[in-house]
């Protein structure tokens, strides 16, 4: 049993590019393979930012940031990080998250930017405003 008193703070989560509540009440639980993301773009202050663009890693089936030119998966957009998630001190353990697959999206409000081929991948369960 641990006795001592630990002390945790927690930043402010930014969901402003979320375009409305619609799908926000059926988010996916998923896993984040922290070892594809880059800490000062995805995580600087410790955090997942919520709205990272996601695809779904083929071997493993856990999630990373997406980009058009990756191999591994991540070259398909399948949504949006939900919340914020604190970031492991390490690369080898990989935390759970929501995912958001159906709504509206400020594209403006993203922490990264969606190109023409991930919203074509999206088109139809996500609508950017």
């Amino acid at each position: 049993m641990i006795l001592a008193q630990t002390t945790e703070q927690f930043g402010s989560d930014d969901q402003s590019w979320l375009g409305s509540a619609h799908g926000t009440d059926a988010t996916e639980t998923i896993v984040l393979d922290t070892s594809t993301f880059t800490p000062a773009t995805h995580y600087p202050s410790g955090y997942f930012k919520s709205g990272i663009p996601l695809g779904r890693i083929t071997a493993g089936g856990k999630y990373g940031p997406y980009s058009d030119a990756a191999t591994d998966g991540r070259q398909t957009l399948v949504g949006f990080l939900f919340a914020a998630v604190k970031a492991p001190t390490d690369n080898t353990r990989d935390p759970a998250a929501a995912l958001l697959t159906h709504g509206k999206v400020r594209e403006s409000r993203l922490p990264v930017a969606v190109d023409a081929a991930g919203k074509t991948d999206v088109a139809g369960s996500i609508r950017f405003v």
